[in-house]
């Protein structure tokens, strides 16, 4: 079971709302030992309504990085193909959020695309 700070989702669901029609990518941090997420690593991307163009010669080195995650501006929060592409490169768990951005419409992810149980936490 995955684990995610309620405030950290929120803010995800927030830049998810305020990004759209483009799709919002972000790596997800656990900060503490018990794994639970709760830090957001914004990098250097270019958001478009079909796909997030990531600068990876710019992604910061943190050893806190567990994942990723994105946005999807349908209602889908299954992943492409090339989302399962991508998985790997970011870690072990990655979030989609679809329209209309809230946590109904959030699901995980292991990198390799099997859906994964989440919960959140205070």
């Amino acid at each position: 079971m995955i684990s995610i700070k309620r405030a950290t989702l929120e803010g995800l669901l927030e830049a998810a709302r305020n990004t759209y029609p483009n799709e919002f990518f972000a790596l997800l941090g656990s900060t503490h030992r018990n794994n639970v997420i709760d830090e957001v690593i914004v990098v250097p991307a270019v958001y478009g309504q079909r796909h997030t163009i990531i600068r990876s010669g710019l992604v910061p080195l943190d050893f806190n990085a567990v994942g990723s995650v994105h946005s999807h501006p349908g209602n889908s929060s299954r992943p492409s193909v090339a989302d399962l592409h991508s998985f790997p490169s970011f870690g072990r768990v990655h979030f989609i959020i679809s329209y209309p951005f809230t946590i109904e419409s959030t699901n995980a992810y292991s990198a390799s695309g099997k859906e994964l149980e989440w919960r959140t936490v205070e």
